[in-house]
């Protein structure tokens, strides 16, 4: 696999006006997803791949800010192997009901990668 990136996600402080935002400056199309029940959560559709998502930015999230996925094969095994690299743990393998898992490290200089394993295989 060449773990490419397969998804971005917005973590904003303030949704409606984020939708705004990019919808106007970048021509997004940005609709709400019921996909995650109550929680305020936008699909984006920028025209072209990747997709991506836009949200409120949760408690745990470090900052707001526009993280990337990157499509694995095995969470677990790639972060053994961030870990083993140097990268600090944050949010353990979740699972996104119907679709895969997630999961987000601190590389060395203490970036957020965000990774994501699909259901599908």
């Amino acid at each position: 696999m060449a773990n490419k990136i397969c998804y971005f996600e917005l973590m904003v402080s303030d949704p409606e006006k984020a939708k705004g935002f990019y919808g106007s400056v970048f021509d997004w199309k940005i609709e709400k997803s019921e996909m995650f029940g109550d929680m305020d959560y936008y699909m984006i559709d920028t025209g072209a791949e990747p997709a991506g998502g836009l949200m409120k930015k949760p408690e745990q999230a470090p900052h707001f800010s526009m993280a990337s996925y990157i499509l694995v094969d095995s969470i677990d095994e790639t972060l053994e192997k961030a870990i083993a690299a140097g990268a600090a743990p944050s949010i353990p393998k979740s699972e996104i009901p119907t679709i895969g898992w997630w999961a987000l490290f601190f590389d060395p200089d203490g970036i957020p990668i965000m990774l994501f394993e699909s259901m599908e295989k």
